[in-house]
Formats: C-alpha cells, sequence, structure tokens
C-alpha cells in the first residue's frame, strides 16, 4: 500500500486553485483596487504590485524596520502584515511623504543632518520617524532612540538620524504654540 505522502507527490491531479482575495487599499491618496493571494504581504503588494520601490525588503522578518510604512497614521513593519488585514486602510510609504517636489519636512532634515549614508534603511527610518512624531510620545533624545530602535540602520548614522528629528520635532513644537 502506498504512504499518503507518496500518493500526493506523485499524483497527477492540479493543485488546488487559490481563490484571490479583492482589497482596496488607499495608498499615496490613490485608490488602488488589487487581487491577491491571501498570503501576500503588504511590502509585496507595494514593491511588485504597485513598483513603489521606495519600501526596501530588508530581513522580511521585522527585525530591520527598512519596510516601514504608514498605515492610518501608525508606523508598521509592512513585510510582517498580511495586506488582505489592510482592506480599506490608507497607506503612506516614502514616495508619498512629499507635496509635490516639496520634501517632506523629514526628508529636507534628513539631508541637511547627512542622516544617511548608503540610504538603504532611510525610507523605513523617515516613515518611523514620521509615525513617531503623530504619536507625540518623544520628548527627548532618548525616546527617539528607544522608539525608533527597530529600525537598523547599518552605517551608524543614528546620532544624526535623531538630530534631524529633534529639528521637525522643534518645528513642529513652535508651529503649533504659534497656532494658539
Amino acid at each position: 500500500m502506498k504512504s499518503p505522502a507518496k500518493t500526493a507527490l506523485t499524483s497527477k491531479e492540479p493543485a488546488p486553485s487559490v481563490e484571490k482575495c479583492k482589497i482596496t487599499l488607499k495608498v499615496n491618496g490613490v485608490l488602488q483596487r488589487i487581487e491577491v493571494a491571501p498570503w501576500t504581504t503588504l511590502l509585496d503588494v507595494l514593491r511588485d504590485r504597485l513598483n513603489l520601490t521606495g519600501t526596501k525588503k530588508g530581513c522580511d522578518h521585522g527585525q530591520c524596520g527598512a519596510c516601514t510604512v504608514l498605515v492610518n497614521g501608525e508606523r508598521i513593519v509592512s513585510c510582517l502584515t498580511l495586506a488582505v488585514m489592510q482592506d480599506g486602510a490608507e497607506v503612506t510609504t516614502i514616495e508619498g511623504l512629499a507635496a509635490g517636489e516639496d520634501l517632506h519636512p523629514l526628508q529636507a532634515a534628513f539631508i541637511e543632518h547627512d542622516a544617511f549614508q548608503c540610504g538603504y534603511c532611510t525610507p523605513g527610518q523617515i516613515c518611523s520617524a514620521a509615525g513617531l512624531i503623530n504619536e507625540g510620545r518623544a520628548k527627548s533624545p532618548g525616546d527617539i532612540r528607544e522608539l525608533m530602535s527597530g529600525n537598523l540602520c547599518r552605517c551608524g548614522a543614528y546620532q544624526n538620524i535623531v538630530a534631524a528629528v529633534q529639528q521637525v520635532m522643534r518645528t513642529k513644537d513652535n508651529d503649533n504654540r504659534g497656532e494658539r
């Protein structure tokens, strides 16, 4: 008698088809309707289906932060997030932070403070910093370092990254004081 495993391996029947899921995402302000396999990550949708390659695939295990994007204003690692879980969500990638030709303040601050060297981690660092500022929890350089600790920089530009984030936080605080 054949073992079930051998039967499955030698069977000539076609593999069962997987039903695709239809999802809708608002990515960088544009509504996207996409069919995806249930196991497709948000990172793969962004890079492979929508050609938004600014979001980087680093470790693919959620440990480096290179794939960080904003979902409904909160930072997430897109390599660990299934696209179907984000159906109906608003996703902002590094490409969506700038307003046309005008850089986002964090992008400008990263340039001003030389907060990158090779640049591979930079999109994730900037998206994470944008989420960090939205959260409003960072009050000191130590808070910034701690709350950005999920974003790794192989080149070691951490001091300059913290300086860039601090600059934008100070500017935002000053703008908020002026509105009162």
